[in-house]
């Protein structure tokens, strides 16, 4: 199923089209931005850098070159503003929709800003895009959304009831996309993101993911946190995969895919207790270092869920994703990616 995506790729430099990326400098915003540069599009990004960074806009700008870099252009602005996703999506063929407050922690602190800027800001980009005849939005949901399902591996049309305001957020999502495909016949597809990691991803900061938390520590040399036993599970997904699902579902040629939530993922489970030693076997063999054998174990965390693991064969079948880098490689890539930044 890989072609597929390669045979999208090659549509898209023999005709390139204009994008509208939102949250262009955060984690999986900037790569988009990187990677559609890369394919000779024309992109412009909207962020406000509450997440983002002009780092990651900058990596951007040394990997893709004067003559890609080019191609992009920049807004400062917030998705609370409607201006704003007016001026980002003009002109537009397809908007990928990342910008988003995206944390379980940060929303049980701060339920309000997550409301505003995840559902309010949702609203603002559909409704700009229905006013400049923008029909395609890919946008980006959660696994979150799948809250206390007890069932393995997750499958989309089967949810719990969410168990923090990020999930409820990205499940109102869902339902916006829903009501405004049938009201305004606009063309959403949401990607159900699980557990995504990679360069770029933010060090930095309370509400880091597990993987940049632990990396950090270990090169800080002071003890990785695991909250429970470590054997908690996700579905640990490579940000190169991410970026092809959004792709893919701004190109989709098929019908029957539109007005769908779809998992993306690579379908395999991983405790945190083996998540702590790939990170270590990895990082000690880039840093010629030993690292302990056990990472400090603390209390299970409010709004965690316990295990998740995604079934992919809706993305497959009507998308044609298929994950192009699994966990081992994907540490390996991220764990490379940290350290020769660090040597720079």
């Amino acid at each position: 199923m890989q072609i597929e995506f390669e045979r999208v790729c090659e549509t898209l430099r023999q005709a390139p089209r204009r994008w509208a990326v939102t949250g262009a400098a955060g984690f999986i915003g900037s790569h988009l931005v990187e990677n559609l540069l890369g394919l000779g599009q024309t992109v412009v990004g909207l962020d406000n850098f509450s997440t983002g960074s002009e780092k990651n806009l900058a990596a951007v700008r040394d990997i893709v070159g004067a003559e890609a870099w080019g191609r992009f252009s920049f807004i400062r602005g917030d998705i609370r503003e409607l201006a704003d996703c007016r001026a980002a999506v003009k002109g537009a063929d397809h908007i990928l929709h990342q910008a988003a407050l995206a944390s379980v922690p940060r929303s049980i602190d701060d339920p309000v800003s997550c409301t505003q800027v995840n559902v309010d800001g949702f609203v603002n980009i559909a409704v700009a895009a229905r006013e400049a005849g923008v029909s395609r939005i890919v946008y980006a949901s959660s696994s979150s959304v799948y809250g206390d399902a007890p069932e393995l591996p997750k499958v989309e049309e089967k949810i719990g009831a969410p168990l923090s305001p990020y999930a409820l957020s990205k499940l109102i999502n869902e339902q916006y996309a829903e009501v405004f495909s049938k009201v305004y016949g606009l063309k959403f597809i949401g990607l159900r993101y699980f557990n995504i990691f990679g360069p770029r991803q933010s060090l930095d900061g309370p509400y880091a993911a597990v993987l940049p938390c632990w990396v950090r520590a270990l090169m800080a040399e002071k003890p990785c946190e695991i909250y429970g036993d470590g054997e908690t599970s996700r579905d640990f997904c490579f940000v190169t995969n991410a970026v092809q699902a959004n792709i893919l579902g701004a190109c989709c040629q098929n019908d029957a895919a539109f007005g769908q939530a779809y998992n993306v993922a690579v379908g395999v489970r991983t405790s945190l207790n083996e998540l702590y030693r790939v990170i270590t076997d990895e990082l000690g063999a880039a840093l010629g270092r030993e690292f302990p054998a056990e990472p400090q174990y603390l209390d299970f965390r409010v709004g965690d869920i316990r295990h998740s693991l995604a079934s992919i064969e809706r993305a497959k079948t009507l998308l044609g994703y298929a994950p192009q880098v699994l966990i081992g490689e994907g540490i390996k890539r991220y764990v490379a990616a940290l350290v020769a930044e660090q040597r720079r």
